[in-house]
Order: C-alpha cells, then sequence, then structure tokens
C-alpha cells in the first residue's frame, strides 16, 4: 500500500471565519480537515448559536461537533470599535475570509471584498448567503428548510399525499460544499495571479443547481416528477419493499436484462418478465402497484437478509435500510477504519475520516473548541496580550 508523508495541502493558509449554523462552518471544517489554520469568530458568552442547538453529544451539539473540529475560537462583540480593531489585524494577514451573517452586514461591518482587498490584496472572500446579492430576495430570511421549499425540492420529495423535507440540512449542506469547492479553486487561481477574488454563495442557486434532474425533466412545461416516497420518481422497481420479517429491502433496476434477471433469480418468476403490464420501465411505472404487490407476495417468505442474498446473487442493486444505530456499527466503514476520534471540551469522541482521506493519508482532527478557548493566545500574536485585560473588561472579547 502506497504511504504518503503527512504533510496536508493548506498548510499554511490561514482562514478567518465569521459563521454560525451550518454552510460556512462546515466550508471551513473542510479547509481545517485539509491542513488550514480556521479562527473562527463568536460573540462572548454565547458563540455560535448552533453550541446550544441540543446536548446531544456529551453536553455539546451535535451539528457544532459535526462541523467544528480543528478550529480556534476567538470572541469578539464585533458592535465593537475595539473588537474591529483585533479582526481587521486579524485579516490583514490572512488568506481566506468566509461569512455568512445577515445580508448587509458584513458590508455595514466594513468587511465587503472591494474594503479588504484594498488592505490584503491576496485575500479570498467568500460570502454565503441564502439568496445572493441584487434582485428582489436580497434581503429575505433563508433558513434551510426554506430554500428546500423555495428551490423545488418540497415539490418532488416525500409521498403523493404530503411533501417532506430532507431529513438533514440538504440546503445548507449543499451551499457550504460550493463554498468549499469555489475557495480552493480562488486559492488554485491566486496562485498563478497573485491576487485574491470574492467567491458568492448563495443557497438558493446551490438548490438549484442540484435540481437539475426535475427542472431538465419537466422542460417546456412537461409534467414534473411526481413525489413518490422512498421508490424512484420514473424508474420502477426502484425502492423500498418489505420483507416477511417486516424489515425493509432497497432495490434498483437500471434496465430490461436486470429485469429478466430478476424475475427469474430472485422472484423465481422468469415468465414475468414478459408479462405485457411490464414488457417496459414505462410500463412496470405505470403499472407499478400491481408490480410491487407481485414482489412482495414473493418476499412475504423471506427475511430481509434472505432477500438481500438473493439479489448479491443475482447481482441486483440492493441495499439495507439502515438506522443511525446501524451505522455507528456499519461493517463498510468498520472494514476500511473510516471512525477516529477527535477531541473535545467534553472529551474524546468518535468522528469519521472526511472523504478522501483516511488512515493513509489522515486529515488533521484538532479539538472541537470551546468558546473562546484560543482568545488569549490569539491577541498575544498579534500584538494586543497586553490590553486583553481591557478589552475583556469593556466586553469586546
Amino acid at each position: 500500500m502506497t504511504t504518503f508523508p503527512n504533510v496536508l495541502p493548506l498548510e499554511g493558509v490561514t482562514v478567518v471565519s465569521l459563521e454560525h449554523a451550518i454552510a460556512a462552518p462546515l466550508a471551513t471544517r473542510h479547509l481545517a480537515d485539509l491542513g488550514a489554520r480556521v479562527i473562527k469568530i463568536e460573540r462572548p458568552g454565547v458563540g455560535d448559536f448552533a453550541r446550544a442547538y441540543d446536548h446531544r453529544v456529551d453536553g455539546l451539539a451535535s451539528h457544532f461537533v459535526w462541523v467544528n473540529r480543528s478550529k480556534e475560537s476567538l470572541c469578539l462583540d464585533l458592535k465593537q470599535p475595539a473588537a474591529q480593531e483585533v479582526l481587521l489585524a486579524l485579516l490583514e494577514k490572512a488568506d481566506v475570509l468566509v461569512q455568512n451573517l445577515a445580508p448587509g452586514a458584513a458590508d455595514r461591518l466594513g468587511l465587503g471584498f472591494e474594503a479588504l482587498s484594498a488592505k490584503n490584496p491576496r485575500l479570498i472572500v467568500c460570502d454565503i448567503s441564502g439568496y445572493g446579492e441584487g434582485g428582489p430576495y436580497t434581503e429575505k430570511k433563508a433558513y434551510d428548510l426554506l430554500i428546500q421549499s423555495e428551490s423545488g425540492f418540497l415539490s418532488v420529495t416525500g409521498t403523493p399525499d404530503e411533501a417532506v423535507k430532507s431529513g438533514i440540512s440538504i440546503a445548507d449542506i449543499a451551499a457550504g460544499m460550493y463554498a468549499y469547492s469555489g475557495i480552493l479553486g480562488a486559492l488554485i487561481e491566486r496562485g498563478r495571479s497573485g491576487r485574491g477574488r470574492r467567491v458568492e454563495i448563495a443557497m438558493i442557486d446551490a438548490m438549484v443547481e442540484w435540481m437539475g434532474f426535475p427542472l431538465y425533466y419537466a422542460y417546456q412545461g412537461q409534467e414534473p416528477p411526481r413525489r413518490s416516497g422512498a421508490s424512484h420518481a420514473t424508474i420502477y422497481p426502484y425502492g423500498a419493499f418489505r420483507a416477511g420479517d417486516g424489515r425493509t429491502v432497497m432495490l434498483g433496476l437500471q434496465n430490461e436484462r436486470e429485469w429478466a434477471t430478476f424475475c427469474a433469480r430472485v422472484l423465481d418468476q422468469p415468465a414475468l418478465a414478459g408479462d405485457a403490464r411490464f414488457a417496459s420501465n414505462a410500463q412496470r411505472h405505470t403499472n407499478r402497484e400491481a408490480l410491487k404487490a407481485l414482489i412482495e407476495e414473493t418476499f412475504a417468505g423471506l427475511s430481509a437478509e434472505q432477500v438481500i442474498e438473493r439479489l448479491d446473487a443475482a447481482d441486483i442493486a440492493n441495499a439495507h435500510v439502515s438506522t443511525m444505530a446501524d451505522i455507528w456499527t456499519h461493517p463498510q466503514l468498520q472494514a476500511r477504519r473510516r471512525w477516529t476520534t477527535v477531541d473535545s471540551p467534553a472529551g474524546l469522541l468518535p468522528a469519521l475520516q472526511p472523504p478522501g482521506m483516511g488512515p493513509e493519508r489522515p486529515a488533521r482532527m484538532d479539538p472541537i473548541p470551546a468558546l473562546g478557548a484560543h482568545t488569549e493566545a490569539i491577541l498575544a500574536e498579534l500584538g494586543f496580550g497586553e490590553r486583553s485585560a481591557a478589552l475583556r473588561a469593556q466586553g469586546a472579547i
């Protein structure tokens, strides 16, 4: 097995982030995974409001634990000029600023790209917002569920009777990942040009990009994909089927060859492949309820594991319907050594290596910071050490 020196690609890059919730913190956590120094600016005494979402991880919030490892926490009350002075001193030496403050807040603080670039031409500024700059929605509040709705995602997700949101913060995650890739691209560009640039990420843009398939499927007024629960909207059989032990198996067929194999080797009904009701995917989709009944009639005499054994033997794509408890002990994650640990104010916690990195080339996995854990050290580094007591007394830090 090839081994690599553990030199991470973003070592030496400093990222300052005015962040809260998920989108910006997820982007900067990925930058930290690759070795960047990420300094998280938090409000004194309160911090990122995601710290208080819940207390499920040994007293820490689940969202916060997920997206904030390997960061330094610097408390600054940016409403106070003395705190702004500290931040501007920090940005003069930084490589990247990321912010997902309320619309217009960064500009009011003098943190727009044009103003900052005049003092630090190499600075990359990534602005994350709900609807982007310009247009009638610029000032609208934009939470994850609202963007799921506004982007059309809810129109294709759920059951025929009810629209259902994603069980995770998919709009925040989409925006965070585009911010991450946009910053990486800007760093490469800066390596050629010597200058930073602005990266603007709107949650609505990220989610509509991910809606490309249903958009084109409904091109020029054609019928959009129907909400189909856990089944595929346009391919059948492709979705969830109940086995005889009450558990559910997910399976998917992609072509006519697989359909014939499925009938012969999984259902043990080879003649079904020639049934006119199911002779093509379009026909199977039209007659999906009748076909579902036939499939589950066979599955009723089998356990979920027996169904999966038949599907595997026939080389038909399938999956367990895993619970959160299943994922903690998933055999594939265990076999590939995807789990490691990260320190936190609550002690050591399990953590997944980020995709693309692992035991042979591990990511940076430094602690999840306590609120303000690095304030004094960063102030000293910037030359504000002798003023720290006064700054704290006036509530600036």
